[in-house]
């Protein structure tokens, strides 16, 4: 959908949308199936395997779930998220999913048209997010079931294919087609608005804004940020959904290799953006060298270009995540020698690894197996280094480790698959700097190791890049003083509703509020549709899907 028609005129205010949603992920299309008049009843053929919350459902089962109250579901649920209306539409959509179940969701949709609620969709690429930017070879860390977004079985689009009898985990381009066949299926199309950038995110007061949109422009020098204040806060809020300040929205759309700019204004703004936008870094010297990367998709492509090969100097790997073991795998696959540091302990308990059972997980528990047994001490005990010495070594790996592959153990009562012998852990270590001359210097046990390397691969973690937002949206997060962190600093909520709790009509959901995988984001659509239908239905006023407009 494009934003600017070719009937446009410049001297045409800008539109007013009762709902922008910045990010075409799943979160973004899962919140435009759910406004586009998509509801959710209890089945009455469905008996939930949580007796409590199956005698709520019943008690106003002719009601939908967004109209339902939320907290009252959603009391005494336990889940893997910290946002109770995720956990609520998790277990409606996967019951008992966490005991290893497959039990169908208790959910029936319904469509009323006549509950549609205008919005637009503006997202980088087509609809898919972040999952455009996945290697392609990998597995997801979720069951395909998981991915999939209420009212079409990803089963149906993927003709029940399974890899194994363990296993339903699936790549991420046939999640990213996935979820670009959903919005086709759904009739979705028409909200989203592709290939869009946004630039600007800035609240007006109303006296303001209602002049802004008379004379069709806004300065944008002048443009007054709202005081925050509850809703209502004596404007007149009949012809809105939110009825507080006006937002206007500013980007660019690229068309044809030409950046066409667009302004809009919205009474709603949803932040869905997702957590991929900017990798963490170490803030060490040489970090902005050449041979520095921080995307496993720079890694790939290396590879592919056949600028690393089984005899390039090691490649450096940092960190101790998911990113972090794919870029391992994939060095393994190549025959590509790994120098491996991360911060922790092999023994931590908050390691991702020790929460991923074995059986579903084989390959990063390889990973894990490799960077407990095959530590820098281990394999190298006559190249110990004393304190504060420095050692360098150009092929680190030939050194500390035997050529022969090595033959199966034991790792923590487990039967380990063959691991590869040219790689190395350094745990409990850190890195010092990046050097000119492709050497990395690194510190662990009181002690400083050098070692040639042939790149540098930094994978610790990403940041939203709220840039578009005032003070970069730091005064959203939790705690106010420092940037918004998915994990750290997630962006600050009401529990039920999503709205951010010091910026009324400004909702965030998915990794910016915590909820990293998909089977939860999905709980922050249902809150925010549901928060959007109840100020409408208190108003008495319903919306047309046929002019937009509200009747």
């Amino acid at each position: 959908m494009p934003l600017l028609e070719e009937t446009s005129l410049p001297q045409e205010p800008p539109p007013t949308i009762p709902v922008v949603i910045i990010g075409n992920g799943p979160s973004g299309i899962c919140l435009s199936y759910l406004l586009s008049g998509y509801k959710p009843y209890l089945d009455t053929a469905a008996v939930h395997p949580n007796s409590i919350l199956y005698t709520k459902l019943q008690e106003t089962k002719h009601l939908p779930i967004t109209e339902q109250d939320l907290e009252y579901l959603s009391e005494g649920l336990e889940g893997r998220s910290r946002n109770p209306v995720a956990v609520l539409f998790d277990t409606l959509l996967h019951p008992n999913a966490d005991f290893g179940y497959e039990f169908p969701s208790v959910l029936q949709w319904r469509r009323d048209k006549k509950q549609h609620i205008p919005h637009l969709v503006l997202g980088k690429a087509t609809p898919g997010g972040a999952w455009h930017a996945m290697e392609g070879s990998m597995l997801t860390i979720s069951l395909g079931i998981w991915m999939e977004l209420p009212g079409v079985n990803y089963s149906d689009l993927t003709n029940g294919k399974r890899r194994d009898i363990t296993s339903d985990r699936a790549t991420p381009e046939e999640i990213l087609s996935y979820y670009r066949n959903y919005v086709k299926i759904k009739g979705l199309q028409k909200n989203f608005a592709d290939n869009t950038y946004v630039t600007s995110v800035q609240k007006l007061c109303r006296e303001q804004s209602e002049e802004s949109v008379e004379s069709g422009h806004t300065d944008q020098g002048d443009v007054g940020v709202g005081d925050g204040g509850s809703e209502g806060d004596g404007v007149d809020s009949s012809n809105t959904v939110g009825g507080g300040p006006l937002w206007e929205v500013r980007g660019y759309q690229k068309v044809q290799n030409t950046h066409v700019p667009f302004s809009l204004f919205a009474e709603n703004v949803v932040l869905a953006t997702g957590a991929s936008d900017s990798p963490v870094r170490l803030c060490v010297e040489g970090e902005n060298l050449p041979f520095v990367f921080h995307s496993i998709s720079d890694f790939g492509s290396a590879i592919s270009q056949r600028k690393l090969d089984v005899n390039s100097d090691p490649v450096l790997i940092v960190g101790a995540g998911l990113s972090a073991a794919d870029a391992v795998l994939s060095a393994c696959n190549n025959n590509i020698r790994v120098l491996h540091v991360f911060r922790k302990s092999v023994n931590d308990p908050d390691l991702i690894f020790k929460q991923l059972p074995k059986t579903l997980y084989p390959e990063y528990h390889k990973v894990y197996n490799m960077m407990s047994s095959q530590t820098y001490a281990n394999v190298s005990p006559s190249a110990s280094i004393r304190p504060q010495s420095v050692s360098i070594a150009s092929s680190v790996c030939a050194k500390m480790c035997p050529k022969p592959q090595l033959a199966a153990g034991t790792v923590d009562g487990h039967v380990s698959v063959s691991l590869f012998p040219d790689y190395t852990s350094f745990p409990e270590h850190c890195v010092v700097s990046l050097q000119n001359d492709m050497k990395c210097l690194l510190q662990g046990n009181n002690s400083l190791k050098a070692f040639k390397i042939s790149m540098a691969l930094v994978l610790i973690g990403t940041n939203p890049n709220l840039f578009f937002l005032k003070s970069q949206g730091q005064y959203l997060g939790q705690d106010p003083t420092k940037p918004v962190s998915c994990k750290q600093n997630p962006i600050d909520i009401h529990p039920y509703t999503f709205e951010c709790t010091n910026e009324p009509g400004l909702f965030a959901m998915g990794p910016l509020v915590g909820d990293n995988f998909v089977r939860f984001l999905k709980g922050g659509a249902l809150g925010i549709a549901s928060c959007l239908l109840k100020r409408l239905k208190k108003k008495g006023k319903l919306i047309n899907s046929g002019s937009g407009h509200f009747i």
